[in-house]
């Protein structure tokens, strides 16, 4: 269904997906798997574009994962090739999209280059609000966890902080996604149905909707017809 006919359907506020399926696509036209991630990143950004036209205002997508660094050091190189394309273009259009840029997980391993770029477009996209993509770099769910449990054991080291005092809510301020409301509803295409380490704390109420089509054939309607099963659910909350 287009979405110009479902406009009595609110979109979520915060949508978050695993962009999954890449490789498999690429199998199954006998190409290599860099051409399945190409495929992936023109699909984000159609996907992106969509969000940004419906009204969603933050989309988290899960782009390289602590875990993916076990993949052969030429795919490696290739995906990272291609997010420092899809940087610099984003840097170049960024005045034309008004989209803001922040990025979730431990950038210390990535290249220099690739970290100059990602500070980059944060900071120069910082001014826009009408919408927020936070790409998950070098990103695991544990690991953002981890991370942020030895920030505030040092601001107890420090004097900062007391045991005592922390909160669900001081403890979310230590997380990469310190500002940013949880998802709503987490999309995984490609048939798998599990989070893969993605955003274990925010999403613990999130609506999880799995679909079996690879990400780079996702299109607009399968996105909408996520957004619909999300309005099936009821959503209480741990109430009645």
């Amino acid at each position: 269904m287009a979405r110009s006919d479902q406009q009595t359907l609110p979109v979520p506020r915060h949508i978050a997906i695993i962009m999954d399926g890449n490789g498999r696509w690429a199998r199954e036209r006998g190409l290599p798997r860099t051409a399945g991630h190409k495929a992936g990143g023109e699909t984000f950004r159609r996907i992106a574009d969509y969000c940004r036209q419906i009204g969603v205002k933050y989309l988290t997508v899960y782009a390289f994962s602590t875990e993916n660094w076990k993949r052969s050091q030429e795919e490696i190189s290739g995906l990272m090739l291609l997010l420092e394309r899809y940087l610099r273009e984003g840097l170049r259009d960024m005045d034309k999209n008004g989209v803001s840029f922040r990025f979730f997980g431990d950038l210390s391993r990535l290249s220099p280059k690739l970290r100059r770029l990602c500070e980059e477009a944060r900071a120069r996209s910082s001014v826009f609000h009408d919408v927020q993509v936070n790409f998950c770099l070098n990103y695991g769910g544990r690991d953002e966890i981890v991370r942020a449990a030895r920030a505030f054991a040092a601001d107890v080291a420090a004097g900062k902080r007391t045991p005592e005092s922390l909160t669900e809510g001081d403890f979310e301020s230590y997380l990469d996604s310190a500002g940013v409301p949880d998802p709503e509803l987490v999309i995984r295409p490609s048939g798998e149905q599990r989070l893969s380490n993605f955003l274990p704390w925010q999403s613990a109420y999130s609506e999880f909707v799995f679909m079996d089509v690879l990400w780079p054939d996702f299109e607009p309607k399968h996105l909408d017809a996520a957004i619909e099963e999300y309005h099936r659910r009821d959503r209480r909350f741990g109430g009645t």
